[in-house]
């Protein structure tokens, strides 16, 4: 077998494993769209806007700026028109996948805890009949999958993405993310959800101008050292981002004063990205995605009231 035969094997065998794995992922969402969320999908995100549905008769306590003039003289007697809310909803995802992803302290990677969250939600897209676009970016470049609907589709799309090789750890470490290019990626209103570690790093390139155009949602994955470190002994660690390993005391002062500090920066970064409580999840790498999932959906519930 040639190499480029081998490649071709390897690029069916990952896809085949790839879409058994959203097999299993998408019964689970199924029973969770059926039950726990119940029509919370669709109350969580905007729509389009509002679309024209028809005039009626008009009633004491109507927005007078709604009386439809034409058929008001036409009748004789004020018609207002009644506006209903464009519930087809596109999401539009941004998968930044960059080498710190590939650090893992428990049995799984925050990439692969990342790679499970964003296949979730594309599958959450493809049982409520939504589109569905994706970005995928790295330092190798960017990707992008134009705007998809139906189950066939989107599992393809998602199978892709989940096939994707992680980049060379010992490579450039930042995503190359098209920021102008995303600006026309999507109609106006679309769901903006931007899935990364979000390290610290200042001001993103035109995120005023995505922030109007789109509803942005940040979806940020961390590993529990991240959060906090190990207390007890040393631990020989590789760092993907350096391509070092080093040793990580938890009973260090100068360790956990630099760790606390690095944190606390990476979180402000984060919240100055997304300031509203409901519109950024951070997720632990082994904690369960459809449960988090589900309870930023509750969030923005509560925030946009039910349909």
């Amino acid at each position: 077998m040639g190499k480029a035969d081998h490649k071709i094997s390897n690029t069916f065998e990952n896809l085949s494993a790839s879409l058994a794995m959203l097999r299993k992922l998408e019964w689970r969402v199924r029973h969770a769209v059926e039950s726990v969320l119940s029509g919370e999908y669709k109350s969580s995100f905007r729509g389009k806007g509002m679309e024209f549905d028809q005039v009626v008769r008009y009633e004491y306590g109507d927005d007078v700026r709604d009386i439809d003039w034409n058929v008001t003289a036409r009748l004789g007697d004020p018609y207002v028109k009644r506006y209903v809310e464009e519930r087809e909803v596109t999401l539009l995802l941004l998968f930044e996948d960059r080498p710190s992803l590939q650090f893992g302290s428990g049995e799984r990677s925050k990439r692969e805890a990342l790679l499970e969250l964003s296949s979730l939600l594309m599958l959450l897209s493809a049982v409520n009949g939504d589109r569905v676009s994706l970005i995928y970016a790295s330092p190798e470049g960017y990707q992008f999958t134009k705007s998809a609907s139906g189950r066939g589709r989107v599992m393809h799309t998602a199978a892709t993405l989940l096939g994707k090789p992680p980049p060379n750890t010992f490579g450039p470490q930042e995503a190359q993310v098209p920021w102008k290019y995303l600006l026309r990626a999507a109609p106006r209103h679309s769901v903006f959800v931007w899935l990364s570690d979000f390290p610290a790093r200042g001001k993103t390139e035109g995120w005023n101008a995505l922030k109007k155009r789109y509803q942005p949602v940040g979806l940020r994955i961390e590993d529990p050292w991240e959060r906090e470190l190990p207390k007890n002994g040393e631990q020989s660690v590789f760092d993907p981002v350096s391509g070092q390993l080093f040793n990580l005391s938890g009973k260090s002062s100068s360790q956990r004063a630099a760790h606390e500090k690095w944190k606390l920066e990476r979180d402000k970064d984060f919240r100055e990205l997304f300031p509203v409580d409901s519109d950024r999840l951070t997720l632990k790498a082994g904690e369960d995605a459809l449960d988090a999932i589900v309870r930023l959906f509750h969030k923005r519930t509560l925030r946009y009231g039910r349909s």
